[in-house]
């Protein structure tokens, strides 16, 4: 099954980004549902069904004070061809994925090569161009300031994703608090 570990942001804020992502929808901009929203600390990839226990049992070791973060600036990855439009976040995100890092590599999952990098997806542009960077470019810029307020993080998730035609699906298989 297609697994990932996560944090999840409050509701509240995700209505929030909901109004938010009004105001960038742009003609090839595939936006995120806004109760999907939320921080990938790893992407795990198809784990076999009987390997997940293994995997939550790993993520049951992990021991993390929680913090508090807040969502700070509108973005865009790589730069030049946009992608992918995030939402950034300050707060202890780093530790927190070096410590979940930590706990599966011994079970043969290896560090991302891109290394890390918390943000929250806000939408993916499926073919990037000079058009689509200029527009979406323009409308990010609006928001580079945006402060969506504070939380504080005390729990991350192992959860499923089954992807529809519709979009995906995710379902908590594990919660581990902090």
């Amino acid at each position: 099954m297609r697994c990932f570990v996560a944090v999840e942001l409050p509701s509240a804020m995700r209505e929030e980004i909901g109004r938010l992502q009004s105001s960038i929808a742009t003609d090839g901009l595939r936006l995120v549902k806004a109760e999907l929203v939320h921080v990938t600390i790893k992407f795990l990839g198809d784990v076999p069904e009987e390997n997940v226990g293994q995997v939550a049992e790993a993520l049951g070791r992990v021991r993390f004070a929680p913090f508090p973060v807040r969502v700070l600036g509108m973005g865009a990855f790589p730069g030049r061809a946009v992608r992918v439009v995030w939402l950034g976040l300050t707060g202890n995100f780093q530790e927190l994925y070096l410590n979940v890092e930590q706990a599966l590599q011994p079970l043969g999952f290896t560090p991302d090569a891109r290394g890390f990098s918390p943000h929250a997806t806000l939408g993916r542009v499926a073919r990037p161009d000079a058009e689509m960077n200029r527009r979406l470019g323009d409308k990010i810029a609006n928001f580079a300031a945006l402060d969506l307020g504070s939380f504080t993080v005390d729990r991350f998730y192992l959860k499923k994703s089954t992807l529809t035609p519709g979009g995906p699906i995710y379902e908590d298989l594990a919660g581990f608090p902090l």
